[in-house]
């Protein structure tokens, strides 16, 4: 009912490239960073950075915080992290996998192991964060070593909107079949217009699609292509990691969606990844384990909580400045 009562403000930001790999408190060098950051997140930074700017004005009093997307990821590996382009590019341009939804699997990685009751470092983990947009990220000793996100939020699994992995060289052709003159719009419909939506033609709602695939075969079409790629990187990185100990569902669809979780899991029986129709049906808004007696990988499902993080990040943070004061 204050604002006077409001000491410090977290803002989620998506991109932070390789300038943050932790949460900072803003300033008008970060804000200017941010900004110039756009073209990673061009559907996030711009308005994120608009927002800490409104909010700077409206509460000059308040600590601001921004906690980065990409941060998580900052322990990425070369070999996983570039491109296979002019090594130049890199150098010159930043031009490099990113990833996302950094926040989101910090939080869930290190509830998983707490409900597991096994430290974090000694865990290969594979997080799958599935919602209007899903990415999949392999953890080992406590750290990102690949994800499905790249240099954007556009690549990796097939998503609401969002196409995820294509052939680069399809942005050329269908813009000479489409006749569109601008890149920018042939990224936005990647980026709008694509994923569930555009194969569906229906919904980029994993619900509606659901409700419609016993009558829409490009309906189940979608789903089957969204559980294909989720099933494909979770098989890499499980390779990758020589193994996988525990899975993890999180976010919209990875939490409240049994049909998807139990789909996805029909595939990774090879890895010894099991589990039980019955408590799979039965979870809601809850964390809960959800391994069959007899599977050799653990199977979770935790809701996130991107916000518990950033206040959490908030708080360190402001305890921090108030000590060096």
């Amino acid at each position: 009912q204050n604002l006077a009562e409001i000491t410090g403000i977290g803002h989620r930001v998506v991109a932070g490239g390789e300038l943050f790999s932790a949460p900072i408190v803003i300033d008008d060098r970060v804000l200017a960073q941010i900004r110039a950051l756009r073209d990673y997140a061009p559907l996030h930074n711009p308005v994120e950075a608009d927002c800490i700017a409104i909010f700077r004005k409206m509460m000059p009093w308040a600590l601001e915080v921004a906690v980065f997307d990409t941060a998580f990821h900052q322990t990425m590996k070369p070999v996983n992290y570039l491109y296979s382009i002019p090594y130049e590019y890199y150098q010159k341009y930043g031009v490099r996998k990113y990833g996302a939804h950094g926040t989101s699997v910090r939080y869930v990685s290190a509830h998983a192991a707490k409900m597991l009751g096994k430290p974090l470092a000694q865990m290969r983990m594979i997080v799958m964060h599935l919602g209007a947009g899903s990415s999949i990220t392999a953890i080992q000793n406590g750290q990102s070593v690949d994800t499905s996100m790249g240099f954007t939020p556009l690549s990796g699994v097939t998503m609401g909107t969002r196409s995820g992995d294509v052939d680069v060289s399809l942005i050329g052709y269908l813009m000479k079949k489409l006749a569109i003159t601008d890149v920018d719009q042939m990224i936005d419909i990647l980026n709008t217009e694509s994923g569930l939506r555009g194969i569906s033609g229906i919904s980029h709602d994993v619900r509606d699609l659901e409700a419609a695939s016993p009558t829409n075969p490009r309906a189940k079409l979608a789903l089957d292509i969204f559980v294909n790629r989720i099933v494909k990187y979770v098989g890499a990185y499980a390779a990758l990691m020589d193994g996988v100990d525990v899975l993890v569902f999180t976010a919209g669809i990875g939490e409240h969606s049994s049909d998807i979780r139990a789909r996805v899991m029909q595939s990774l029986d090879y890895l010894g990844a099991r589990i039980d129709s019955s408590l799979n049906i039965q979870i809601h808004d809850n964390a809960g384990d959800i391994t069959a007696v007899d599977a050799e990988v653990k199977t979770l499902v935790i809701p996130t909580n991107e916000e518990l993080m950033i206040v959490r990040d908030v708080m360190s943070l402001s305890q921090a400045v108030a000590q060096a004061e």
